[in-house]
């Protein structure tokens, strides 16, 4: 699996940075992930306040990405513009386990992504906790935050475990490749979507 992925980012010339947002409700596992991909461990992590950046180095790509505070995030859209200007890709963090607030997921994924800031960008969803028992499958999480509805948007899915790394690398490589893609077409809605 690590040498596709190397084989991949090999025929990147140069290094590429991208910018990305991380958001979802609070305990869904975006400082986890954020601090496995780029310290390759899992690190003891509070709820965050505000904003944590990181440069996350994958390969030839710099992935910056914002971990924006789950708990309260309406509270920081006055402020959003200033997180979502200039993004690339958003990852959209869900628990799989808590089935009681994919209400509450659907409703904060639709404000972000209709942001007119977050118009032109990719979409990554992390299906997160997915080695807990009773965890949403990632077509369930698909039909509760209303990715199928989408139109002219590229999105992609993916069942992770933030814990044991599961579905992270895969996400990140998707994200380049993806963004390369646009970026050879011109920066176009391609209205596709993957699962």
């Amino acid at each position: 699996m690590g040498q596709a992925f190397r084989k991949l980012f090999d025929t990147l010339s140069g290094n590429s940075e991208i910018k990305v947002v991380m958001v979802g409700l609070d305990i869904a596992g975006k400082t986890t992930i954020l601090y496995k991909l780029q310290l390759g461990k899992v690190v003891s992590t509070f709820p965050t306040v505000g904003f944590n950046v990181e440069k996350v180095q994958y390969k030839n790509v710099d992935f910056i990405v914002w971990d924006l505070a789950g708990r309260g995030l309406y509270k920081l859209r006055p402020v959003w513009k200033h997180y979502f200007n200039n993004t690339d890709g958003l990852i959209y963090v869900v628990d799989s386990v808590d089935r009681e607030r994919i209400g509450e997921a659907k409703q904060e994924f639709q404000d972000i992504i209709n942001d007119p800031f977050m118009l032109n960008s990719v979409i990554l969803v992390f299906a997160n906790k997915q080695d807990l028992r009773g965890a949403m499958t990632p077509t369930e999480v698909c039909e509760g935050l209303g990715l199928f509805d989408l139109k002219n948007r590229k999105w992609h899915i993916l069942g992770t475990c933030a814990l044991k790394g599961d579905g992270l690398y895969e996400g990140l490589d998707w994200l380049s490749s993806t963004l390369k893609e646009k970026q050879a077409s011109g920066y176009s809605s391609t209205g596709t979507s993957s699962f």
